[in-house]
């Protein structure tokens, strides 16, 4: 399978739901994209409202991965920075590929397009994303050309007594 990906599609109620379920998809199958399992797409929802407003106010783009008959199989969000002194870099979150497609090279291809479109963006030189540890998510990164630039140790509490690093990666693209 390969994917085709839209930076800023129209936003209507199917890309929304399609969003939810993926998100939550993603969530209860292990991903570290801002919640821990069991989750339904009710409760990301706000979150997902967050973000679609920041997108609004131009504060943020969304890349959209989806498959041959349309479905969302793939997200992530390019967030602008608002600091006069940090206008040249972006932060990537929200990344996601659907489970059942994961290993199949799409995490890159994903990722490559991310690249693309934070190049295609007026004075955009570097992605920042965040990960958290335990899980190896810095290995796929860095294979797809980041570099850890900082790690805050036990910053992230999954559950009592389980805390994870928060990783901090850069990708330069110039």
């Amino acid at each position: 399978m390969s994917l085709t990906f839209t930076l800023d599609p129209a936003v209507d109620f199917r890309l929304r739901d399609e969003i939810l379920g993926l998100w939550a998809k993603v969530t209860n199958a292990g991903g570290s994209v801002g919640f821990v399992p069991p989750v339904t797409p009710e409760e990301i929802r706000p979150q997902l409202v967050r973000q679609l407003v920041t997108m609004t106010e131009g504060g943020s783009r969304l890349l959209v991965g989806k498959d041959e008959d349309g479905v969302v199989r793939a997200t992530a969000f390019l967030t602008l920075n608002t600091h006069r002194l940090m206008r040249h870099w972006l932060w990537l979150y929200t990344v996601m590929v659907d489970p059942d497609l994961q290993g199949q090279g799409e995490g890159r291809a994903l990722m490559a397009a991310a690249a693309d479109a934070a190049r295609s963006l007026d004075g955009i030189e570097a992605i920042r994303l965040t990960c958290r540890g335990g899980q190896g998510l810095e290995g796929f990164y860095e294979r797809c050309g980041y570099k850890e630039v900082g790690r805050i140790p036990d910053a992230i509490r999954v559950a009592p007594g389980d805390d994870r690093d928060d990783i901090f990666m850069l990708l330069p693209l110039t």
